[in-house]
């Protein structure tokens, strides 16, 4: 039996600075065993990897040409989150 990661969506696109950052790291801490965080941002969050790092988090960014940054997010040593994470972005 092949279990599936559960996706959660985070999009702060509109929200003013400080708010998505501290929404990311809310979002991030509460994943659960097979979940994995699909943060949507207008901009590359550079702050936001250093304190993923500090809580145990992975993360993986996508730029599209005119999509919002995507930033996934992930429990370290979470196989089922960092598979589908792969998965989706082709182990970029």
């Amino acid at each position: 039996m092949t279990v599936q990661a559960r996706e959660r969506v985070l999009d702060v696109r509109d929200l003013e600075p400080c708010e998505p950052l501290e929404r990311a790291l809310e979002a991030a801490a509460a994943l659960a065993p097979g979940e994995y965080l699909r943060l949507l941002h207008r901009r590359e969050p550079h702050p936001l990897y250093e304190l993923l790092a500090r809580q145990g988090l992975r993360h993986r960014t996508r730029r599209g040409r005119q999509a919002p940054v995507e930033v996934l997010i992930w429990r370290e040593g979470d196989a089922v989150a960092a598979r589908a994470v792969e998965d989706l972005t082709g182990a970029e």
